[in-house]
């Protein structure tokens, strides 16, 4: 082939169809035994090494190239099959890649700030340096090419240097894919490429092979402008509904039944209200029902979204759960940032994340909006940000008490229907904020953030006991396998994070004060 396409085994992984368990590859290697990550990493299905199915990613890509190319040119692989493909005619091998080194936000927190080593470097380095040594004992001339939205890693390390990387891609492809990869053939691209043009809709292709998970683009950008987030660097794009419904028709196709809508803040989609950022609720709703509405579409969710529209316009959350026939025995599952507490960072950093509201009723924004998402049956997997720059003691504390608050009043109101997780994340310089400092916990730790740390994972550990039951009810074997691997593994995880704040002089038991309770509208 002239063209083949790949990713390293942690973005062909499907973890036994396990939510959130697409972490994993996050962990140091050195922590979580071999054989543990090898029970829970089943694969992508292929055909002779060819992907049936793909990351949405790859079939980006791919579908760009088909766009301009012969289809006997391209190919998308599995990692462990592409020495299958590759010959003396092979002109490219493009990688596609999410966190090669280890520098994401969750993977700095887990490997202690790159002390150790997470799993999504080692399966990437494995497959480079095994490309690279593809190439030289065969003397072929392919050139080794990298994207994706973790190229900037290699960038900044300059480890494509040490790994014989020809080229490092950064920046959105679709509408120059063909012509970059022709310059790249024919050595008239510098090793980095920065593409700081923007795609049009009209060029962003439709995938033409079927995505894993159903995934489906629906928008590009944000425009909430939080000073952090790369991807409020991109311009902001809906994708007409045409298309993602043709997306939709792929994979439902092949017999993929469901759909993950994906973009930074699905609330945002077809936003006019630019200024107050009142969300387009009809078209939200719309889209929704456009894709269930498809013959044999199971069930349609989000991946990103934000929490303040859904206290700006509860009733949308309310219409949507009502299309996708959200129930007691099937939640909506959603990432959202939660950040801090902390109506200082917010002013400073992202200020129009909390909008139409203050950033002073931020804490009540997250408090009313994970009831009305609760309520609905709405899971909502929090992130919260450690170290932001400039961020004080108390900050951490009022972060770790807003969690304390939230479980309280949950629990209050809803009983065994409260759940939701914060997963704390180490800060990572993007976005406006590159030049600062990467949070390093293995040398930037205070007592606080070491409280903030700790509040977050007991709550998490929490609700694991409470939630496995329901996650895994339609799940036969991750419901035999994982529940153990998971309550030793928190547990597990608890011990050591407590035990290692102790070794630093730290109180894991110094009580925390939750936010003061705030009468709610709800």
């Amino acid at each position: 082939m002239k063209i083949i396409l790949t990713c390293d085994k942690t973005l062909t992984g499907t973890y036994r169809d396990i939510p959130l368990l697409d972490f994993l590859p996050c962990a140091p290697s050195e922590k979580v035994p071999s054989f543990i990550y090898n029970i829970l990493d089943t694969q992508l299905a292929h055909e002779n090494g060819i992907l049936k199915v793909a990351p949405y990613s790859l079939r980006k890509v791919e579908a760009s190239l088909l766009a301009h190319r012969n289809a006997n040119d391209t190919v998308v692989v599995h990692s462990s099959y592409v020495q299958d493909f590759i010959s003396e005619e092979t002109e490219i091998v493009g990688v596609s890649t999410m966190d090669p080194l280890g520098l994401g936000p969750v993977s700095m927190m887990f490997t202690f700030g790159g002390l150790l080593t997470s799993y999504s470097k080692k399966s990437f380095i494995e497959l480079i340096k095994k490309l690279d040594r593809i190439r030289v004992k065969n003397g072929y001339r392919y050139k080794i090419v990298v994207g994706g939205p973790g190229s900037w890693q290699l960038v900044i390390t300059e480890k494509w240097k040490e790994l014989n990387i020809d080229h490092v891609v950064v920046g959105e492809t679709d509408h120059v894919i063909n012509d970059l990869f022709n310059e790249i053939v024919y050595s008239k691209l510098p090793e980095v490429v920065y593409v700081k043009s923007f795609p049009k809709v009209e060029e962003i292709s439709v995938i033409v092979n079927p995505s894993y998970k159903g995934m489906v683009e629906v928008m590009r950008g944000c425009g909430r402008n939080c000073k952090f987030c790369e991807p409020n660097l991109r311009f902001v794009r809906f994708i007409p509904i045409e298309k993602i419904i043709a997306e939709a028709g792929v994979n439902l196709r092949y017999g993929i039944g469901h759909c993950w809508l994906h973009s930074e803040d699905i609330f945002l989609y077809m936003l006019e209200d630019h200024k107050n950022f009142y969300p387009n609720s009809d078209e939200v709703v719309n889209l929704f029902r456009r894709v269930m509405s498809l013959k044999g579409m199971v069930y349609a969710n989000p991946t990103h979204g934000s929490i303040a529209p859904v206290v700006a316009t509860p009733s949308m959350v309310e219409q949507i759960s009502e299309v996708v026939n959200a129930c007691p025995d099937k939640w909506v599952g959603i990432q959202i940032g939660l950040e801090t507490a902390s109506s200082t960072l917010m002013r400073k950093y992202m200020a129009n994340k909390v909008k139409p509201f203050s950033v002073e009723e931020w804490p009540k924004v997250i408090l009313e909006g994970t009831y009305i998402l609760n309520k609905n049956f709405w899971f909502p997997a929090y992130t919260t940000m450690v170290g932001l720059p400039g961020e004080s003691r108390e900050d951490s504390l009022e972060t770790a008490g807003l969690i304390l608050a939230m479980e309280r009043f949950l629990s209050e109101r809803l009983g065994s229907r409260a759940h939701f997780t914060v997963t704390p994340l180490a800060f990572i310089p993007l976005g406006v904020l590159r030049n600062e400092k990467f949070f390093n916990i293995a040398d930037s730790l205070t007592e606080e953030r070491f409280l903030l740390i700790y509040t977050a994972w007991k709550h998490i550990a929490k609700e694991l006991n409470s939630s496995l039951p329901m996650v895994l009810k339609n799940n036969p074997v991750g419901r035999i396998l994982f529940p153990p691997i998971a309550k030793f593994g928190i547990w597990a995880l608890l011990r050591a994070i407590r035990s290692w704040g102790v070794n630093q002089g730290y109180d894991p038991d110094k009580p925390i004060k939750p936010l003061e309770d705030i009468k709610l509208k709800t």
